[in-house]
């Protein structure tokens, strides 16, 4: 029997990396869509050999329709993906469990050999990668990327019986500012403990603008003082990024935190202190008083 990958996508997320990781593997894909029926129908044609669409209606979160999607994707299931977004973690949780497949966080690198699926993940914070082989259904949880996809959308597309959980939303708040991808940004300038207080991020803030990047920070920052949002935290549990340029100012650059920077394309970091561990991960060190230092290079950009 020919197995089937599974592109797992809750209402209004983005899954062109989803299609992007399975699209070396045997077997048809199917995306299994959560959500309106424009989205079910922005799947590019020659990328999925089937869409099964589950209608979520605007009050009621794509959560509460796991039962439908676990149903969908028992037919030999080969592969299972979706975004790391809340609603997506939850439909594949439910498909993995209905499969009996073990959920895979931090993939690298996807391959199929023979009746295998070999996955690479990050472990010890990035710094090594482990490869397991899996024999049988394997769900990954990875970024999911953007909903815009180029060319012709004509796949064919089936409405699925909609089982669902009785939850409905009963209230929505709007996050305290906008929701920030820092892994679409090609700059990034990341601050931490070394800032004194939270009436001092207008300082770093005006250099991030003059440099034309997103504004990034430790986990303290984020969840203990919560000076700024959580989807602006990097490290292991939060943000992976990728910029063309991190600028690290007032990081000591511990494990947890730049193992969400490994892949950035180049590391400024802004110490007071030379043997901070963060300078054996920087490109460039410029060792200094952050106040110094920050108003300097904004005012030297302009």
């Amino acid at each position: 029997m020919t197995r089937t990958n599974y592109v797992i996508v809750a209402a209004d997320t983005g899954f062109d990396l989803l299609l992007g990781a399975v699209a070396g593997l045997a077997g048809r894909t199917v995306a299994v869509v959560v959500g309106s029926r424009a989205q079910a129908e922005a799947f590019p044609a020659g990328q999925v050999d089937e869409v099964i669409w589950i209608e979520c209606p605007d009050d009621v979160p794509a959560e509460a329709f796991a039962p439908a999607v676990a149903r969908a994707v028992v037919a030999a299931p080969g592969v299972l993906v979706s975004g790391r977004d809340p609603a997506s973690r939850v439909l594949l949780g439910a498909a993995a469990a209905a499969v009996t497949a073990p959920v895979v966080t931090g993939m690298i690198e996807l391959v199929a050999e023979g009746e295998l699926t070999l996955v690479t993940t990050g472990v010890y914070g990035g710094i090594a990668r482990r490869t397991v082989a899996h024999q049988g259904p394997v769900a990954v949880l990875m970024d999911g990327g953007n909903r815009v996809v180029t060319g012709d959308t004509a796949t064919p597309t089936r409405a699925a019986a909609v089982e669902s959980y009785p939850i409905v939303v009963t209230k929505a708040e709007p996050p305290r500012e906008g929701a920030t991808r820092l892994g679409d940004a090609q700059r990034v300038l990341g601050i931490g403990r070394g800032l004194k207080a939270r009436e001092d991020l207008p300082l770093v803030a005006a250099l991030a603008s003059a440099l034309g990047a997103e504004l990034g920070c430790t986990r303290p920052l984020a969840e203990g003082l919560e000076w700024l949002a959580r989807d602006r935290y990097i490290g292991i549990s939060g943000q992976h990024i990728a910029p063309r340029l991190y600028l690290a100012v007032g990081i000591s650059g511990q494990l947890q935190h730049m193992s969400g920077v490994r892949d950035a394309g180049t590391i400024v970091a802004v110490n007071s202190d030379e043997s901070a561990p963060i300078a054996k991960d920087a490109d460039y060190l410029v060792v200094g008083d952050l106040y110094q230092v920050v108003p300097a290079i904004t005012a030297a950009l302009g």
